[in-house]
């Protein structure tokens, strides 16, 4: 798959916005705040260059673009790990635009178009399932009206966000609700994790009014689809991540000299460079071939997704790791950042199921098939 001028262009705005934004130095002053992002930068994310509505149709105040260039925004996030809630926000708008709910749409879409509002899905529980079996939050109706009771593990920006899409049990089946964040009964704990970039929080609702997004039931088949498109953008973004340890790698072997030469001109140095090469190459072709089949609607973009999800996940963890390794010393401390890397290649690989999980998907495919 090839990206077209436009799109390649969009490429090339995002990435010295972000050499500007989400500088090293930036990232690491980020990542040490409650908020984990800079509300500045948010709204000029919105308002200069429309990345928070670039896949909203233009009824509900986006661009009507499409899942091409919101993966692109995503590759270069991550390959600059940037710390905003871009990822979060995006899913919460795609979950949106897959219900039946015009007047949801209508209600929330352009808040979250115009950069004015954070928002999130808020799905997995204690038990790290990405689905909607065995769900332990509670919706209750009283007339027209609801109230969530639960916890929610593992929100992404759930604590900051202003908008949560919570998945819960209805009588009538799983279900998607819009919870304010100040609503009454919610209470929000950021978590400590092993990637300071990206924060996650539990979420708990406790006789929490909230509005029903669609019909009663309708989150057994939407929570699939939204999975599918989480697992491919975060396989995009994992080859961004990817790639940028590649590169710096293959930098600092060059410049490195010992005996008198560059330490990439040994050739065990070279082959481990060339097994990184492989990975990554490897990776970004199943990551845009999965983004092309869901572009598409084909009829293989659900294994196409795992299997996505599962290879960039195993790439991203190998470049980050062969990265330390092949930058020695200096990579092991806390001043450089390959550390950074290898914290968010690990998290993302656990993030919406583990590789594992992932492969044992594809296979039940393939078994099915067969």
């Amino acid at each position: 798959m090839q990206f077209d001028k436009e799109q390649e262009e969009l490429r090339r705005t995002l990435r010295r916005f972000l050499e500007d934004k989400a500088s090293s130095e930036e990232v690491r002053r980020l990542m040490e705040t409650e908020e984990g992002y800079d509300p500045a930068v948010w709204t000029q994310m919105a308002t200069q260059l429309g990345l928070q509505g670039l896949a909203i149709p233009e009824e509900y105040g986006g661009s009507g673009f499409g899942i091409l260039e919101t993966a692109l925004v995503l590759e270069e996030s991550g390959r600059a790990l940037l710390p905003a809630p871009y990822l979060a926000t995006v899913l919460a708008a795609n979950l949106l635009q897959l219900s039946s709910d015009d007047q949801a749409k209508s209600d929330l879409l352009p808040g979250i178009a115009e950069g004015e509002t954070i928002a999130t899905v808020a799905l997995a529980e204690a038990d790290g399932k990405w689905t909607t079996d065995g769900l332990q939050t509670r919706a209750t109706a009283s007339g027209d009206a609801w109230t969530l009771d639960g916890t929610k593990n593992f929100v992404l920006d759930g604590h900051t966000a202003g908008l949560l899409l919570v998945v819960a049990q209805a009588p009538g089946g799983p279900s998607v609700f819009a919870v304010e964040a100040g609503a009454t009964g919610v209470e929000r704990r950021a978590l400590t994790t092993l990637d300071m970039t990206r924060k996650l929080a539990d979420v708990t609702f406790a006789g929490t009014p909230a509005r029903l997004v669609g019909a009663e039931g309708d989150a057994t088949a939407l929570v699939p689809q939204l999975m599918r498109i989480a697992s491919v953008l975060l396989a995009v973004e994992q080859v961004g991540g990817a790639q940028l340890c590649l590169e710096r790698t293959v930098e600092y072997v060059n410049m490195r000299y010992q005996f008198g030469r560059p330490v990439g001109s040994f050739q065990a140095v070279k082959h481990r460079c060339a097994d990184m090469l492989l990975e990554v190459e490897s990776a970004r072709s199943a990551a845009y071939y999965a983004l092309w089949a869901l572009a598409e609607n084909a009829e293989d973009a659900e294994i196409s997704a795992d299997l996505a999800k599962a290879f960039c996940s195993e790439a991203y963890w190998l470049a980050a790791s062969d990265s330390i390794q092949l930058h020695g010393g200096i990579a092991f401390t806390w001043e450089h950042d390959a550390h950074l890397y290898y914290r968010r290649a690990k998290s993302s690989s656990l993030l919406f199921g583990t590789p594992n999980e992932h492969w044992d998907a594809v296979a039940e495919q393939l078994l099915a098939d067969a």
